[in-house]
């Protein structure tokens, strides 16, 4: 058994978070969420920038039963690489409950590739966070894609606000669905009707398939917990804007975090600031992932 040690200055997941005030609809759907080892079970990769605490499916999935959710989307952690077994494990053991988000390389096979959409796969996801991973060039990436396309699965990526200039054309020539995690990261204290967000609203008007995550205030808000009043205006101009193009999610268990830790239950009450109708919150809960990952 390989021994992981977390590292020094890992936070980890909050184990008593709070009950939601805010009771989320019948079929609502956690769609951005991880899940860690355990790394005597499935090891951490050997070129992680990162070592976590374990966070493991039984603990997922007792958060998303007690936050009132049904399913998740699990989002392959980088700490794993291209090693998906956790994330298989997870959505074997979930049914019809879960879906997921995998990492491969450009040397996966077919065969791979079928066993991971045999899992509940229905994504790959792209990480730019320089801080987290190191890009690779654009073609590596093209790669992939033409080989995920014939499954129809979508692409996720992962960048900050400053890198959405340098990559406009790569990811607006992109022929599949594209996640966006977390509004393209933001930086909050700009304002949200000025120039760096208005490329962001920019890319999901003049492209119909780029859909986006509305979630971790945690990472981006400099105001704080619990209420995270900074965020709430960037991410609620996208709910009202593209409420058909939404996703929201816990991100569970919140790597990287170096400040604090959220309070899951505190995450799920600021769902109704973000989408102030029931007709929002249905979209953004329930219909939105249910058309993405379950058709």
């Amino acid at each position: 058994m390989a021994d992981f040690r977390m590292d020094h200055d890992w936070l980890c997941y909050d184990p008593a978070p709070s009950k939601p005030t805010y009771a989320p609809p019948p079929g609502a759907v956690d769609a951005h969420c991880h899940i860690f080892g355990p790394g005597d079970v499935f090891p951490y990769a050997p070129e992680r920038k990162y070592t976590p605490c374990d966070a493991g499916k039984d603990q997922l999935f007792a958060l998303r039963d007690f936050l009132g959710f049904e399913r998740n989307v699990i989002v392959q952690a980088t700490c794993h690489g291209a090693d998906n077994r956790a994330l298989v494990d997870a959505l074997r053991a979930a049914g019809d409950r879960a879906r997921g988000i995998a990492t491969v390389r450009d040397t996966v096979t077919d065969e791979e590739l079928a066993d991971l959409h045999d899992a509940g796969v229905r994504g790959v996801r792209f990480n730019f966070v320089r801080r987290l991973v190191d890009p690779k060039p654009d073609a590596y990436y093209r790669t992939i894609i033409e080989r995920i396309a014939p499954l129809g699965w979508q692409v996720v990526i992962y960048f900050e606000a400053a890198d959405l200039e340098e990559r406009w054309d790569f990811f607006t020539s992109l022929p599949t669905t594209v996640v966006v995690d977390h509004m393209g990261r933001p930086d909050v204290a700009k304002p949200v009707d000025g120039p760096e967000f208005g490329r962001f609203i920019q890319l999901m008007t003049e492209h119909e398939n780029v859909v986006s995550k509305v979630s971790c205030p945690e990472r981006l808000s400099r105001s704080g917990p619990p209420n995270y009043d900074d965020v709430i205006p960037f991410a609620r101009a996208l709910v009202e804007r593209f409420p058909d193009r939404v996703l929201w999610g816990t991100d569970w268990p919140h790597p990287n975090m170096k400040n604090h830790m959220p309070d899951d239950g505190a995450l799920v009450d600021i769902i109704p600031r973000i989408a102030p109708t029931e007709e929002l919150r249905q979209k953004l809960l329930v219909d939105n992932p249910m058309r993405l990952y379950w058709r």
